[in-house]
């Protein structure tokens, strides 16, 4: 049957970092326009103001584990012992806010400027494969830079588009920023994310094909969870077939999925199409908490929990 070709690790990484340069200006720009912070977002339990606030933390923890520039006391911030996923990433989400200390003088757009120039200065040149601590995922985690590359561009175009959902502000997310996002941070992601209990016991292979060249092999089997760009063929129980941006936005439930079918743009195929629902069950998702009262951009000191992981990441 043949190989399927494989791709090339250095430039997608590379094509990434592109994509991430001119998103953070955009980013930034957005932030800066906000004019009413305490409006209802695109996340129903926070305001625009919330995901500003939580957007710098998610600059300055990626900043963290790349530049010895920004340092972060991690035993400070994560939580003790071993916490599953989604409570690690909740915990690390409020310190992370209270690492602002509710200084009223810093801008959210001023501070992603600084950080996502940081972050691609200090990363510039390195190999896609570098390990990378990344503690609130669990003590003694690594995972790459073109994981964390990713997820920093994943990272900036859904809460930019939270923040224009809530404002009324334009903000697009192209087909190939979405695939990048998909292919650099979704094989590790996915894996981290996946509930084990729910996993235990049960065997499906999904052969997910994101279209303009994207696929990945994600197979399930009792407890474990692997995803593999470009596999080698194989039999599937379930082929699921999505635009790249429409699949970010379904994985990150900021689309529903029956939307998502409506309007011709994700569809289920293969020997039993109705797993294709089973696959967002088995990966763990991390729920936006309820917002204290407090009021003031940069003065939220609140549980931001992680939202979705396909993240997922800090989110």
């Amino acid at each position: 049957m043949g190989t399927v070709p494989g791709f090339d690790p250095v430039t997608e990484h590379e094509k990434t970092r592109a994509a991430l340069r001119p998103v953070v200006p955009r980013l930034v720009r957005l932030l800066n326009d906000v004019h009413d912070p305490d409006a209802s977002s695109g996340v129903p339990v926070w305001t625009v103001g919330d995901v500003g606030v939580h957007l710098a933390a998610v600059y300055l923890a990626y900043c963290s584990i790349v530049s010895a520039e920004e340092p972060v006391e991690w035993d400070s911030v994560l939580p003790p012992g071993d916490a599953p996923f989604t409570e690690r990433i909740a915990a690390m989400n409020a310190k992370s806010i209270e690492l602002f200390g509710g200084d009223e003088h810093v801008r959210p757009g001023d501070f992603v400027a600084e950080r996502g120039e940081m972050f691609l200065r200090t990363t510039e040149g390195l190999a896609p494969d570098a390990p990378v601590s990344a503690p609130w995922y669990g003590r003694g985690t690594s995972i790459t830079l073109a994981t964390v590359t990713g997820l920093m561009l994943s990272e900036s175009l859904v809460h930019g588009l939270d923040i224009a959902r809530g404002t009324g502000l334009p903000w697009s997310i192209g087909p190939d920023e979405a695939r990048l996002v998909l292919g650099q941070s979704m094989p590790t992601m996915m894996a981290l994310a996946l509930d084990t209990a729910k996993a235990r016991g049960v065997g499906i292979a999904f052969d997910l094909r994101i279209k303009g060249g994207l696929r990945l092999a994600v197979v399930v089997d009792d407890g474990t969870l692997t995803v593999t760009r470009d596999a080698p063929p194989r039999a599937y129980d379930c082929t699921i077939t999505a635009a790249p941006a429409t699949f970010l936005l379904v994985s990150f439930r900021r689309t529903p999925i029956w939307k998502a079918i409506a309007r011709g743009h994700m569809r289920a195929g293969g020997r039993r199409p109705w797993l294709a629902m089973r696959l967002g069950e088995l990966v763990a998702r991390p729920c936006p908490g309820r917002r204290p009262p407090t009021r003031g951009y940069m003065s939220h000191q609140r549980d931001l929990p992680g939202g979705s992981v396909c993240q997922g990441a800090v989110h």
